[in-house]
């Protein structure tokens, strides 16, 4: 029998008081990581109103201004008016910092399969930072292989800082988010069903302050500055019955760090698949790569996507479990859900045989001490805002296809 349901994923600006936490943490770990590749880091930051707190564990030769980052990334995201309550210039910084706990550290740097079995394989030399599991996910709704809730909640986001940045809707605010629910038949996207997007805005537009011809002002303007070029090039679009909803509680002048307090690591369903596989619990943005939490995380959708891209299957999830001061993961796991073109314990093997799942190998096929440093500086703050997967304005390693063919020709000589 056919079933009919609706799905909805959110997103949310780099405005955003989490977010902004996330592009700090993450823009001091690209600053440590291109000064001194094998730095440890689990930076941590909180936003309020004026106010900017810094802290976590930190082991590192790299000699960085913490501050100035911090200030410096604050202004790239747009909030440089103290009127609005919260500015580069104006708000207070605050360092708190510690160096790593030595017993997480000997665990990291000497993995138990080293230390036990006296391994010579430099791969067995890096365990994992902490226990913990890891999922990652892939689909073929999109492109990008993502979810398609969750890739039009991104656009949304992405189009709101643009026509922003862009002057073209100069009114609008740092702050903001999406919502987008999608109509799904038989497991499919056949629909738009409703629409949501909350902006921060000055008090003042077209001249007026009035509350109500402000509301529809930016109802009306968002449409064709947002919307339509958000749907341009997908076949699914917003129909008639398709719900278009703004600002629903009328105004967000008041928004940022002077509104809500922001905090590192609390938008993870925003940073992978808004919702729509699962999630193992551990944030990504201000953690160094031995970190599995992060770097498994990103093997795992690694995995996903080229089992996706091979045809192997429609929806593959794969989740990978860790054990502190362990280089191999303890547990790996694919599931289709019913969508798989061949036995799952055969993609399981392929996942084994073709991807590397250890710390260390992960860091080495995804260069992920390096790359920092090749790209002007800033990798892994790009990733911290708009999501950490499916994301075709970045060149991220996780995100290549290139085991797909692998993956079918592995299967053909086998049968």
């Amino acid at each position: 029998m056919s079933r009919r349901y609706l799905f909805s994923s959110e997103s949310v600006t780099e405005g955003h008081p989490d977010k902004i936490c996330d592009q700090i943490s993450d823009t001091i770990l690209d600053a440590l990581l291109a000064g001194d590749p094998s730095s440890r880091v689990a930076a941590e930051v909180v936003v309020n109103t004026g106010l900017v707190l810094v802290t976590g564990e930190i082991t590192s030769q790299a000699a960085i201004h913490y501050a100035n980052l911090v200030r410096e990334k604050i202004a790239e995201i747009g909030y440089t008016d103290a009127d609005n309550g919260f500015s580069a210039d104006s708000c207070s910084v605050m360092i708190a910092i510690d160096e790593q706990s030595p017993d997480i550290s000997q665990g990291v740097s000497a993995a138990r399969e080293s230390r036990l079995s006296k391994s010579d394989d430099e791969l067995d030399r890096i365990g994992a930072g902490d226990q913990g599991l890891m999922f990652g996910f892939a689909c073929n709704e999109t492109p990008e292989l993502m979810p398609l809730p969750i890739s039009l909640a991104h656009r949304i986001t992405r189009r709101l800082a643009l026509v922003r940045k862009s002057g073209e809707l100069g009114y609008l605010r740092p702050d903001g988010k999406s919502q987008v629910t999608v109509v799904y038949e038989d497991g499919k996207p056949v629909g738009i069903d409703t629409i949501l997007i909350s902006t921060q805005h000055d008090a003042e537009v077209g001249g007026t302050t009035d509350e109500a011809a402000v509301h529809a002002q930016i109802k009306r303007d968002l449409w064709p500055t947002v919307i339509e070029p958000v749907f341009s090039d997908l076949a699914i679009k917003p129909g008639d019955t398709t719900r278009y909803l703004v600002n629903p509680t009328g105004k967000f002048v008041v928004g940022g760090p002077q509104g809500d307090s922001g905090l590192t690591g609390r938008k993870i369903i925003v940073d992978t698949y808004g919702g729509y596989s699962r999630h193992g619990g551990g944030a990504f943005s201000g953690k160094d790569p031995t970190k599995v939490d992060r770097s498994a995380a990103y093997a795992a959708r690694y995995a996903a996507k080229n089992i996706v891209a091979a045809g192997l299957a429609d929806k593959c999830e794969v989740q990978l479990s860790y054990a502190i001061g362990v280089a191999r993961p303890v547990s790996i796991l694919v599931e289709t859900f019913g969508t798989g073109k061949v036995d799952e314990e055969r993609l399981l093997e392929l996942v084994r045989d073709h991807f590397e799942l250890r710390p260390a190998g992960i860091i080495q096929a995804f260069n992920l001490r390096g790359l920092p440093g090749e790209r002007g500086g800033r990798f892994f703050q790009d990733t911290a805002a708009y999501g950490h997967f499916g994301r075709p304005d970045l060149d991220l390693p996780w995100e290549r296809t290139d085991k797909a063919a692998l993956l079918k020709e592995s299967l053909a000589v086998n049968a």
